[in-house]
């Protein structure tokens, strides 16, 4: 026999022998990976089932279609707030996102839900919320993104199944987006809310044990911007239209930036803070201008998106009107276009007045049949901004009509839904179902409906 056939011989025995052994280990794995999966599901279908998800008993149908659709949106706020735990023990009472696909806190979900969380006077939900988040912040300043305790494929099998997440194991922070990159809107958001919340609360305790805190945060936010203009440049991804890669220089991410730079130069003389108010003061003056050489166009009637997507979106154009960052001739402009492209209808309001080129858009939402999530779908957080932005503006028809419109789908559905199609109807595919309720629009709309009032008063 030759050489090479007896290490044949040789190799095929030593595997003979080595088979027995492999077998076992692979029938261990395999009995390990069974058993994981068995009793991860068995825990899973031992959750509680999802609850109903709209309001009926509560709403008395002799009111109006306004005060119906505060008392929907008001319950369905208020359904989400919940005690958790933090690594320490410690327990804080919070505002999750929503309760089947978002039973957690999120930095730009939260900044926008306080608003109407302060005109339902939840004093200890935004101090605690806000305390969690300045809990988690970096050294550097930074917020998490969100902080959560259920991981994303097991979040979204609780929802698939029916199941409410479960909610012992303690909070985390994450800090980085789901395309891994940095988000920069929810470091804005929670300044703008932690303000907010001392202006109409005066917490002074509170401000003054986080003032250096809520500083740091706008530091690290100019740490994104570029020198040369002073406006951040973030990456794809990033802001809360996460299903465009929209990177570079984006008017949303800026407005929200001015507008947390300048509440705090405000603040800063109320609370004895000389300096800060000086150096935030003069940011927000510069950064406002930069805001309007980039990004206005006086032809077109509206701040572009960025200067790679030249459509009109609502969420920076309303929030510029809203917050005072236009000139009433920018503003009236700016309505009159969005008036003129229907972004109201049939769902007050439409992200924006034209799609996205196809190869921007996540490969993850053209595979399941969501490509104009951010584009053509309707946001009734974009519609409450919507008529604060009217009524702010003095065009107090407009923004009864737009109000009572959006009102009418809060009440056909009795709950407000995340994202509603061109149809008129809340957003579901196969693969995906709108969160319901879902607290950012429901806390806008009540927000939204006192502003309208409170413009009646003064009118």
């Amino acid at each position: 026999m030759s050489l090479d056939s007896r290490r044949r011989v040789y190799s095929f025995g030593k595997l003979r022998r080595l088979l027995p052994g492999l077998n076992t280990a692979l029938a261990f794995i395999l009995g390990a990976v069974f058993w994981a999966g068995y009793s991860y599901l068995r825990r899973l279908l031992g959750q509680p089932l999802l609850g109903a998800l709209s309001v009926s008993g509560e709403v008395k149908e002799h009111l109006s279609v306004v005060d119906q659709a505060v008392l929907i949106a008001s319950a369905n706020v208020r359904a989400v707030i919940e005690e958790r735990q933090l690594p320490d023990g410690r327990r804080k009472l919070i505002l999750g996102a929503g309760l089947r696909n978002f039973r957690e806190p999120w930095a730009r979900d939260f900044g926008f839900a306080s608003f109407g969380l302060v005109e339902l006077n939840e004093v200890r939900v935004i101090r605690e919320t806000l305390e969690v988040f300045l809990r988690f912040q970096t050294a550097e300043g930074q917020f998490p993104v969100k902080v959560y305790s259920t991981g994303v494929i097991s979040r979204y099998l609780h929802a698939l199944l029916g199941r409410q997440q479960p909610t012992v194991a303690p909070l985390r922070p994450k800090y980085m987006t789901g395309h891994n990159t940095v988000s920069l809107d929810g470091n804005a958001l929670l300044v703008i809310a932690a303000l907010n919340y001392l202006r109409r609360f005066q917490d002074d305790p509170f401000c003054h044990t986080h003032w250096g805190a809520l500083k740091q945060a706008l530091h690290w936010l100019e740490e994104q911007a570029l020198e040369e203009d002073g406006l951040l440049h973030q990456g794809p991804y990033t802001d809360w239209a996460d299903t465009i890669a929209r990177a570079g220089c984006i008017h949303y991410t800026n407005v929200l930036y001015w507008k947390a730079m300048s509440d705090f130069a405000a603040d800063a003389v109320k609370y004895g803070y000389e300096e800060d108010h000086l150096y935030f003061q003069a940011r927000a003056a510069q950064l406002k201008q930069a805001i309007n050489a980039y990004f206005w166009r006086e032809a077109l009637g509206y701040y572009l998106t960025s200067h790679r997507f030249d459509m009109l979106n609502s969420d920076g154009n309303l929030l510029a009107i809203a917050w005072g960052l236009t000139d009433s001739s920018q503003a009236g402009a700016i309505l009159d276009k969005m008036d003129a492209d229907g972004l109201a209808e049939p769902v007050p309001t439409r992200v924006t007045n034209r799609l996205y080129e196809w190869q921007y858009i996540a490969l993850e939402n053209r595979l399941g049949g969501l490509p104009h999530y951010h584009s053509s779908a309707a946001w009734l957080w974009l519609g409450a901004w919507h008529v604060i932005a009217l009524a702010r503006t003095g065009r107090l028809d407009e923004a009864r009509c737009i109000l009572e419109r959006l009102c009418h789908v809060v009440v056909r559905d009795r709950v407000v839904h995340e994202v509603y199609d061109t149809h008129g109807r809340h957003l579901s595919t196969f693969w995906y179902t709108s969160e319901a309720p879902l607290t950012w629009s429901a806390a806008m709309v009540v927000h939204a409906e006192a502003v309208f009032q409170r413009a009646q008063v003064k009118q």
